[in-house]
């Protein structure tokens, strides 16, 4: 529409300059145009307006009624918190861009998206990008995007490659900016979400972290497209990214010299949609606080298989802000673990205040399973009149009949006089 307006204008200089006997008919072109413009202006889609207020209200005009029924549900306690949370995506491809619109439709306070490629063509076979969004910056088409499906997401985006000198020192400036809520401890972000294709760019976001002490998570999907993975790393209490390497980085190679001319990675959106849904519902886990988070979940697509597994932080780490980090955790463990362990006293008494349930119309009760009162049940209770208990109950020991008493001496007699009759010659 910018371009159609930009000739409109010119029609009109020109217009100007036009000879009194070509004015009419000039005259009616201009009209066919703001005709046109009309019509194109009525055809665009309408913009969502903001929404100052979560609500749970159950109708079709809310756009926020089907989230805040987890609320309803008791899955979460309220989730109207989800507009305080500042949330970093590093990487604006496959997994960051989807994962972007499912925070930005989840309701999230604060999006920082941070990526220095443009859209291809070639991304088409991904998720979320549009071919008329060819050539504009990846975060830029993210902003476009994610502004009209949730206006009221505050989107800061970030053209630069954080691997560069300048580019980690904005980084880390934007980490820190605490304009959002200037109330919150530590950094102004509170997780960031690495959706990087390359092991220098998460060295960068490692190196950040740490020296911030800010938790992450760490994605990524495999070059043949098949598998993928996410992990939650924590600093002091996890492995960083430095703790454990990959094999190639270990062994002194450059991962770029292992890029082949004309050839390039396999990209499914499937496996990429999986990975990034996996990421955000453990984001929300993370921030809302339900659920378990997995430490590290991941994800093969061949066989369906989701291996889990958990990585301790390594003492002798090269990082060294995360060696640092890690001395931190441990000074703090008794102090945390005292607490957590005051919470779980808590919640314990909270369950003993009363019945679970108000009503009880079938008269359910819980009795000690400790020794019963009696070792009879009355024959009367459940059963109609003239019908007793013919079994004793299982819980109620019987024990063995008496023996009865024998004569020894009576016993020897009777055998002595059976043998001396058998003996005996027949007459």
């Amino acid at each position: 529409m910018e371009a159609e307006l930009k000739e409109l204008l010119n029609d009109l200089e020109s217009l100007k300059r036009s000879p009194p006997d070509l004015l009419n008919s000039s005259i009616d072109k201009l009209k066919m145009r703001v005709e046109h413009l009309s019509n194109l202006a009525k055809s665009s889609p309408a913009r969502r307006s903001k929404v100052k207020d979560m609500s749970a209200e159950v109708i079709d005009s809310n756009p926020y009624s089907r989230l805040m029924a987890l609320q309803r549900m008791g899955i979460v306690h309220n989730y109207e918190r989800i507009r305080e949370f500042s949330v970093a995506i590093v990487g604006i491809g496959g997994v960051g861009s989807v994962a972007a619109e499912m925070l930005t439709r989840c309701g999230v306070g604060r999006l920082l998206l941070y990526d220095y490629d443009t859209v291809e063509l070639a991304n088409m076979n991904r998720l979320f990008f549009r071919p008329e969004q060819v050539g504009m910056t990846k975060t830029d088409a993210a902003v476009q995007t994610l502004s009209d499906i949730n206006p009221d997401v505050v989107l800061e985006s970030y053209t630069l490659n954080i691997t560069t000198v300048q580019g980690f020192e904005t980084f880390m400036s934007s980490l820190k900016n605490k304009k959002f809520r200037p109330e919150k401890e530590g950094s102004g972000v509170d997780l960031v979400l690495s959706c990087v294709d390359n092991y220098e760019a998460r060295m960068a976001v490692n190196q950040a972290c740490n020296e911030l002490n800010q938790t992450w998570m760490e994605s990524g999907v495999s070059e043949d497209a098949v598998s993928g993975h996410i992990q939650l790393l924590i600093p002091g209490e996890t492995a960083c990214f430095a703790c454990v390497p990959p094999l190639v980085v270990a062994s002194g190679i450059d991962e770029r010299t292992l890029k082949r001319e004309g050839v390039c990675a396999a990209s499914l959106p499937t496996t990429m949609g999986v990975v990034a849904g996996l990421l955000v519902q453990n984001t929300l886990k993370y921030l809302l606080q339900f659920g378990q988070v997995s430490r590290y979940l991941g994800y093969n697509a061949l066989k369906d298989y989701f291996p889990t597994m958990e990585m301790k932080p390594n003492p002798q780490c090269s990082n060294a802000a995360c060696v640092d980090r890690q001395k931190e955790y441990i000074i703090a463990r008794p102090a945390r673990e005292a607490a957590a362990k005051a919470e779980m006293v808590a919640e314990a008494l909270l369950f003993t205040g009363g019945p679970l349930h108000a009503d009880n119309e079938w008269s359910i009760s819980v009795v000690d399973d400790g020794e019963p009162d009696g070792l009879d049940f009355p024959s009367s209770v459940g059963l109609p009149e003239g019908v007793v208990h013919e079994l004793p109950s299982a819980d109620v020991f019987r024990p063995p009949p008496a023996p009865e008493a024998v004569c020894l001496a009576d016993d020897l007699e009777d055998l002595r006089r059976q043998l001396d009759a058998l003996n005996a010659p027949q007459g």
